[in-house]
C-alpha cells in the first residue's frame, strides 16, 4: 500500500512490532522496499517471512533540488558530495531538521498502534542519516535503530551533546561501498560510543552500497533477537508455505 508519504507493508500475522526504514538518496521508497524483501538469511528466508507480525513502513522522501547537480531529485536532505559527506554540510541542516520533524512524527503516529519499545528505526545511506538525527533529537525511547552503509551529519556537533536515551544500535557497512566508504561508518561507530550508546558494529568485506548477504541479513535478525524480538522458526515457516 502507497500513498505519496509513505509505503506501507502490513503484518501477515497479529501485529506485534513496527519497523520504519528509510530508503536512501536517488531511490523511492516502494523501490527500497521490493529489493530489500528479496535479500534473503543464510536460510533463504526474507525479513517479511521471518517476521509476519511486523508491520513494515517505509517512508518517502521528497523531491529537492540539488544545488551541485542543478536538478531535482528524491533526497531527504541536499549535499554536496556522497563521496566526501561532510563537505559543505552546513546545507544539508535545514533539509535535515525538516525530515526529523517528519519522522518524528511518524514515529508518534505509529506509537498508537504498539507501544515504543515495538518500534524500530534505520535506513540506508541519506536515509540512515536521518534515522538517526530523528533517534538522537527527539530522544523517543524506541526499541532500536539499525543503520546501513552511512554516516553521521554533523558528528563533531553529536559528541558534544549530553543524551539520555539507551537505544541500542545495529551498524553495518561494507568494505567494498563505494558510494559511502566504511570509514564514515567507522566514525559514526565512534561518535555515537563517545556519547554513551551501545553500538554493535557488523562489518563485511564485499555488498557494496547495500545489505550484505546472507551475513548481513543474519545479523539483523541477532541484532533483533538482542532486542528481545522473537522470529518465525525455519519449520513454522516451511509448514505454513506448504499447508
Amino acid at each position: 500500500m502507497e500513498n505519496i508519504d509513505n509505503f506501507v507493508i502490513q503484518p501477515t500475522e497479529a501485529h506485534t512490532h513496527t519497523i520504519i526504514i528509510l530508503h536512501g538518496r536517488d531511490s523511492v521508497a516502494s523501490e527500497f522496499a521490493g529489493e530489500l524483501f528479496e535479500s534473503q538469511a543464510s536460510d533463504a528466508r526474507t525479513l517479511p517471512e521471518i517476521y509476519p507480525g511486523f508491520r513494515w513502513v517505509f517512508p518517502n522522501s521528497s523531491m529537492l533540488r540539488s544545488k551541485r547537480f542543478d536538478t531535482e531529485m528524491s533526497q531527504w536532505f541536499d549535499m554536496w558530495s556522497t563521496e566526501h559527506p561532510h563537505d559543505k554540510e552546513e546545507m544539508s541542516r535545514a533539509g535535515i531538521e525538516t525530515a526529523v520533524a517528519r519522522m518524528t512524527d511518524l514515529v508518534k503516529q505509529e506509537s498508537k498502534a504498539v507501544s515504543l519499545d515495538h518500534i524500530f528505526l534505520g535506513g540506508i545511506s541519506q536515509g540512515s542519516a536521518v534515522g538517526i538525527h530523528t533517534l538522537l533529537r527527539s530522544e523517543l525511547q524506541v526499541g532500536g535503530y539499525m543503520g546501513f552503509c552511512t554516516w553521521l551529519p554533523f558528528h563533531d556537533e553529536i559528541q558534544h551533546q549530553t543524551r539520555t536515551i539507551k537505544t541500542p544500535i545495529f551498524l553495518a557497512h561494507n568494505k567494498d561501498d563505494e558510494v559511502i566508504s566504511v570509514e564514515n561508518g567507522e566514525q559514526m561507530r565512534e561518535a555515537l560510543q563517545h556519547i554513551g550508546l551501545e553500538v554493535t558494529w557488523r562489518e563485511y568485506e564485499e555488498g557494496g552500497h547495500w545489505f550484505n548477504e546472507p551475513k548481513g541479513i543474519d545479523d539483523v535478525v541477532a541484532f533483533l533477537a538482542r532486542c528481545g524480538v522473537s522470529s518465525r522458526n525455519r519449520s513454522a515457516t516451511a509448514s505454513q508455505s506448504t499447508g
